[in-house]
């Protein structure tokens, strides 16, 4: 039987030094990897990548770290003693990218700062990715995705009035910082192929967020009004674009924001009459809100699919992370995948987003080992056995 192992190669030649640890770096890089770059995963001796140690474990190893660190290869390097820095400096003679998610100055303090390493190679991509950027009045300050979604006003926005609701996702990481930091290296990396010098990249994932709100922007310059829950369009305050409760206790997500959407559902719920007029007017909302309220909570979630199906409305249960997974459309998509960890356990994967002439990836090498291709690189790099072997023993490696 003909084993499938398709591979995107669309990144191949490109060499990326991966510094970062925990999400928004490694999903940077697992992005860059799945398109062909080479990738090469620096980590301190020891721990390496906090995120190693993060709960699920499977067969020993992070469940988590597994998701978002395939394709890549792993070097156990220490850049707090010289040697480390020379070997560092050596590997970025070799590579068109570095990627890194220090708080900014960890890596000029190193003596690797993006000056530090264009001296060396001028058309190097840096690219650091940050909660607040490198600079401003909340550059030095912690923060996780939580807090990143506090400070751009997304969280302001979401759920009741009650009480703000936490994301299930981490926004600001993936979207604000990770995805963003993708396109940016990618386009860097096009000026380095036209004959251009290398940049540096300075993604801030608050910008990134605050980016994601030009509705939002736009919407209170023009009124003066907050965008708080069920003052907008897009949270709570249409019934057409609202969350319903069904009889047996699902969620349903209706978006018939459009005419012709909300006359789809009007016509499947047999109710004429909300058609007339315009189901987006702002005295007729609350009057709606009850009515759909109550007929959402008259019928089973699966009535529901089984009524909607084909009929154009644009309204959907909500699902849990089981139906996703077993969804036929997904598997269709090949979105999910086995790899393979440890001897004999498997654990399911996300696949890239990205199809390119109708494939998706169906060959992806498992996260690394800490320190699993250290001797392999530093063999490339020109070592001898005997100084790799001392470079261990001198926790430079």
């Amino acid at each position: 039987m003909k084993i499938d192992t398709y591979a995107f190669d669309l990144l191949e030649g490109l060499k990326v030094l991966d510094l970062t640890r925990l999400l928004p770096g490694p999903f940077c890089s697992m992005v860059l990897a799945d398109y062909g770059a080479d990738v090469l995963k620096i980590e301190a001796p020891g721990a390496g990548d906090y995120l190693r140690s993060w709960e699920p474990l499977v067969a020993g190893v992070s469940a988590f770290f597994i998701a978002v660190n395939r394709n890549k290869r792993s070097l156990t390097l220490n850049l707090k003693k010289p040697e480390g820095k020379k070997l560092f400096k050596k590997l970025v003679l070799e590579h068109d990218v570095v990627l890194e998610s220090y708080r900014p100055g960890v890596m000029e303090r190193l003596g690797c700062g993006y000056q530090d390493l264009i001296a060396l190679k001028p058309n190097l991509i840096y690219c650091s990715i940050s909660g607040y950027g490198q600079a401003g009045p909340q550059a030095f300050k912690a923060g996780h995705d939580l807090n990143y979604m506090a400070e751009t006003g997304v969280l302001n926005t979401t759920a009741s009035r009650e009480i703000p609701s936490l994301s299930g996702i981490q926004v600001a990481d993936v979207a604000g910082g990770a995805l963003y930091a993708v396109s940016a290296v990618l386009a860097a990396y096009i000026k380095v192929l036209k004959g251009g010098k290398g940049s540096f990249l300075d993604i801030s994932m608050t910008d990134g967020l605050v980016s994601m709100l030009p509705l939002l922007s736009a919407y209170h310059y023009t009124s003066g009004m907050e965008p708080e829950p069920d003052t907008t369009i897009f949270n709570g305050q249409l019934a057409c674009y609202n969350i319903y409760c069904t009889k047996d206790k699902r969620e349903i997500a209706l978006g018939a924001l459009e005419k012709k959407f909300w006359d789809n559902f009007c016509q499947v719920i047999e109710r004429h009459d909300l058609i007339e007029g315009n189901h987006q007017q702002l005295d007729r909302q609350d009057y709606l809100k009850s009515q759909l309220a109550q007929i959402f909570a008259g019928k089973d979630a699966a009535v529901w699919e089984s009524l909607l199906e084909g009929r154009d409305t644009c309204c959907e249960i909500l699902k849990t992370m089981a139906e996703v997974q077993a969804a036929p459309h997904f598997r269709a998509r090949k979105m999910f995948y086995e790899a393979q960890v440890g001897d004999s356990t498997t654990l399911q994967q996300t696949n890239t987003a990205v199809m390119i002439d109708e494939h998706k990836p169906t060959s992806h090498n498992p996260a690394p080992k800490l320190g699993q291709h250290t001797e392999e690189v530093l063999l490339a790099l020109g070592l001898s056995a005997a100084e790799i072997k001392e470079l261990r023993k001198s926790e430079i490696i």
